[in-house]
């Protein structure tokens, strides 16, 4: 609630800027799309994510049903942004807080939530709900165990879809005018599709809701057949179960699709690079379920997908290249070329090159110097011509002399040139047409050159 105080308008708490988050058009990664994709972008709620509506609620209704009194402890397990949320209302309100968390998250979640003064245990990834290391027999077991603690266990309490049907479903019918015809958003306890989606069924029964469901969680599999099947391990955090949550409402929802790893990651990482949208990798798959849907569309069809955390957590995964590619999971069409150069950049100069009227001593001396085999000539910055080290050393050794005279009389022709914007799949496509090198312009300039190994090396993660 805004206050006002002599015609000064502010919150009373940080707990007052929750909700209202914005819409934004996704334009470059939607390229090509016939209908309109829209993201609902919860990083702008105070504690960075859309866990901000339902860490709030669920607080405030045990306050209200007595469940939790004032110098208590709030309890959770949660893959962070869920703990967040509650850290933010704990240290509002002045409870303590234990958070649960699998040790698949990434290290960024673990330091925000003790910046806020939480309580972290970590508990192992890969064992069954049922098991009592896993983070949700974790949870109950502290909850049971500590004087005046309250579980909010967000994958039942009614609070959790009860928040995003008051707050979320309204904003996004407000704000779409009412023409929302598509809601994607990923699926984990469930509250936020159930919440948001039943309340636009209320407004408009046409309207799809459809749920992301990551590649490895049973969720999409219950969804069509009633069946609970055997989980895997993924690697997009806080998305997908392998349980069934009874926050989610499956009657709400019109369709599940499953996304890969590798698509939603990369898909992730293209948001920031073409639309500015730096978020996690829950977010990246959401989006590509969304775009997946808009090509089957028409212009008027309005597809709104929810984009629910920032990147910030996940700067040592989806957004590391050195994590991607040690995962397998970069994908050529999702990188630049600048990114590949910049990397090479950290063990040897981008560019080695040679200029028109040098001798054909200063190119041997870089090919003995740092062992590359071809070298770039330029003319007035731009490049003319490629001096070969076979070339060099079969010259040098049948005529001496030559190690004196000016390097165009050896050149070949110059290598091509790409832009550092370009996907590297660009590189690999002249690569595998016999060139042995490509040169790689920046903002007019030519900056990089790269070669068959250095393209091996990014793709196996060496340095």
């Amino acid at each position: 609630m805004t206050r006002s105080l002599d015609g000064v308008e502010y919150h009373e708490t940080i707990l007052g800027t929750v909700g209202n988050t914005p819409l934004v058009r996704l334009r470059a990664t939607a390229r090509g799309c016939p209908a309109p994709v829209l993201a609902k972008v919860e990083f702008f709620n105070p504690g960075g994510s859309v866990k901000d509506r339902i860490g709030l609620a669920m607080v405030e209704a045990a306050e209200r049903e007595g469940k939790l009194r004032p110098g208590g402890t709030i309890v959770e397990c949660t893959s962070g942004n869920t703990g967040m949320g509650l850290a933010l209302v704990a240290a509002v309100k002045g409870y303590h807080a234990v958070f649960c968390m699998p040790d698949k998250v990434s290290a960024e979640k673990v330091s925000l939530l003790k910046a806020f003064g939480a309580q972290v245990v970590l508990s192992p990834t890969a064992v069954a709900p049922e098991s009592p290391e896993s983070y949700y027999s974790v949870a109950r077991r502290i909850a049971s165990e500590r004087s005046g603690a309250f579980l909010t266990d967000q994958y039942r309490n009614a609070a959790n879809p009860q928040a995003h049907y008051e707050t979320t479903g309204p904003e996004l019918w407000s704000q779409t005018g009412g023409k929302i015809t598509h809601f994607v958003a990923g699926m984990g306890t469930g509250g936020t599709i159930s919440g948001a989606g039943h309340y636009l069924k209320e407004r408009n029964p046409d309207v799809r809701v459809i749920g992301a469901d990551p590649v490895g969680s049973i969720l999409k599999a219950y969804h069509e057949t009633g069946q609970i099947t055997e989980a895997h391990t993924y690697k997009i955090e806080g998305v997908g179960e392998d349980f069934i949550p009874a926050a989610t409402d499956f009657s709400v929802i019109d369709q599940v699709i499953a996304c890969t790893d590798r698509n939603g990651l990369n898909m992730t990482r293209r948001l920031a690079r073409e639309d500015a949208l730096f978020v996690g990798g829950s977010g990246g798959m959401a989006a590509w379920v969304a775009l997946e849907v808009a090509r089957q569309l028409t212009p008027d069809h309005l597809v709104v997908v929810l984009l629910p955390d920032t990147g910030d957590r996940y700067l040592s995964k989806v957004h590391s290249d050195a994590w991607m590619r040690d995962n397998h999971l970069l994908d050529p069409s999702a990188t630049r070329v600048g990114d590949v150069v910049g990397n090479k950049a950290r063990a040897l100069p981008t560019l080695l090159s040679v200029e028109v009227g040098q001798p054909l001593r200063r190119a041997l001396t870089l090919v003995e110097q740092h062992n590359i085999t071809q070298i770039p000539v330029f003319k007035d910055r731009e490049p003319v011509g490629t001096l070969y080290d076979s070339e060099i050393l079969k010259t040098v050794i049948a005529d001496p002399g030559a190690i004196e005279r000016p390097v165009e009389q050896w050149m070949d022709a110059p290598l091509p040139v790409v832009r550092s914007d370009e996907p590297i799949e660009r590189v690999t496509q002249l690569l595998a047409s016999r060139n042995p090198a490509v040169l790689v312009r920046d903002d007019g300039s030519v900056v990089g050159i790269l070669t068959r190994f250095d393209m091996l090396q990014f793709i196996a993660g060496g340095e």
